[in-house]
């Protein structure tokens, strides 16, 4: 353990950690177009379920466990013991990002899966806070030739090269990845919520 004045800026550098993740996620709570957005996909996300269709989910590195947290919340439950919903996580699957990475490149990983998992109707959240991942993007536009809905989470600015690519976008309000991921997992929380609220009348 550190001590003296180590101690001390150890612990400054904490604080000012979580003063920083507060004053982003605040920033989150004020923005009315974000809040705007969780709703809108949300209503999205609840229709293709009550149509019978899945959620598909991808991101690299942080934003891959993002998807595999996202998915575990409507496939296993969020605040309520409900049915399951159908949620995956195109992240997971070693032996399957292993065999495309090799055979086809590290791009076709997500874009892959999209056209052998993905029906006309399924909703796609792409999930890269630079908004410029190329696997992401190559899965965001195999998803719109193959008829999902696509849903895009990234940070500020205009969406990069995904602009063109999501029916349903949520930018979180930092530049910053960490801030970024903080906000995404916050706000697919508040996504789960309303799901939830509205197909099994739970608290939202």
């Amino acid at each position: 353990m550190p001590g003296g004045t180590d101690h001390k800026r150890a612990d400054d550098a904490v604080a000012e950690h979580f003063r920083h993740s507060c004053d982003a996620l605040t920033r989150a709570a004020e923005d009315a177009a974000l809040r705007a957005s969780i709703v809108a996909i949300a209503a999205t996300i609840a229709e293709a379920f009550r149509a019978g269709r899945k959620v598909l989910i991808a991101g690299n590195g942080g934003s891959a466990a993002d998807a595999q947290h996202i998915a575990a919340e409507f496939l296993s439950r969020f605040t309520i013991d409900r049915r399951p919903l159908p949620a995956i996580a195109l992240t997971t699957d070693s032996s399957v990002l292993t065999a495309i990475g090799n055979d086809f490149g590290f791009e076709q990983t997500f874009e892959r899966q999209v056209r052998g998992l993905g029906l006309r109707g399924d909703v796609f959240i792409a999930i890269s806070t630079s908004g410029r991942s190329p696997n992401v993007l190559a899965a965001l536009k195999a998803a719109r030739e193959c008829g999902l809905i696509t849903v895009g989470f990234t940070g500020t600015g205009p969406g990069g090269a995904m602009a063109p690519l999501y029916d349903h976008y949520l930018a979180a309000p930092s530049a910053i990845t960490a801030l970024i991921q903080q906000i995404h997992i916050v706000a697919a929380h508040a996504i789960c919520g309303l799901v939830e609220g509205d197909l099994f009348g739970g608290a939202g």
